[in-house]
């Protein structure tokens, strides 16, 4: 099993990285808060903690497998713990996970089913699945200290960001447009200080 992986980061998506390893290039799926973490390191080399998982249908005879990668162990534990919840899943963890991991711990330890529900992908019912199941296991990641590694230029806070990105998904944009809107105005390193300032520089770069 692949635990870690060390390399060149080629390419960014919206879902998944390209590093090269030795002459190889490797695909490593990475959730959204990781990808704003190395995405401005292109050319650079990146180490990624990964969990490996074989992804398709026996049935159809097609099973690929697949590394999932985080800047950290605690990362990727607390992503298996996400996983383990009754119909949540890689792929549904992949996409949901748009917040910091002590954002999301804060608000299992604090039953805030308001909150987990308003991460993509998560309704009111699995929210309260997550509760049920992770209260009385992510405490230590409710203490994490935040990492001082971020896309975003200095002016500009994660939760601004994460709250930009939740309010373009809602108003009808995929989550890749939101990614790439919110991109092109972060790259010009003007200051937001709020979530308000951002969505209207965004709708003017748009207009």
């Amino acid at each position: 099993m692949i635990t870690k992986i060390t390399g060149t980061l080629r390419k960014v998506h919206d879902e998944e990285l390209t590093l090269e390893v030795n002459h190889f290039e490797y695909e490593v799926l990475v959730p959204e808060f990781v990808r704003r973490q190395v995405q401005h390191r292109l050319g650079e080399a990146v180490s990624l903690e990964t969990i490996e998982y074989i992804e398709g249908n026996p049935m159809q005879g097609r099973m690929v497998p697949r590394l999932v990668g985080f800047a950290t162990e605690a990362e990727r534990e607390f992503f298996e713990l996400f996983c383990s919840v009754d119909g949540v899943g890689v792929r549904k963890a992949l996409r949901a996970l748009v917040r910091p991991i002590r954002e999301i711990a804060v608000a299992v330890q604090n039953q805030d089913a308001q909150t987990l529900s308003t991460l993509p992908g998560v309704g009111e019912a699995t929210a309260d699945r997550i509760i049920a199941k992770l209260r009385r296991k992510v405490a230590k990641f409710a203490l994490m200290v935040d990492r001082a590694v971020s896309a975003e230029p200095a002016d500009v806070e994660p939760t601004t960001v994460e709250e930009a990105f939740a309010a373009l998904v809602s108003v009808g944009h995929s989550e890749s447009e939101a990614r790439s809107l919110i991109d092109k105005a972060v790259r010009l390193g003007k200051k937001f200080k709020t979530t308000a300032d951002l969505l209207e520089e965004i709708f003017r770069l748009g207009s």
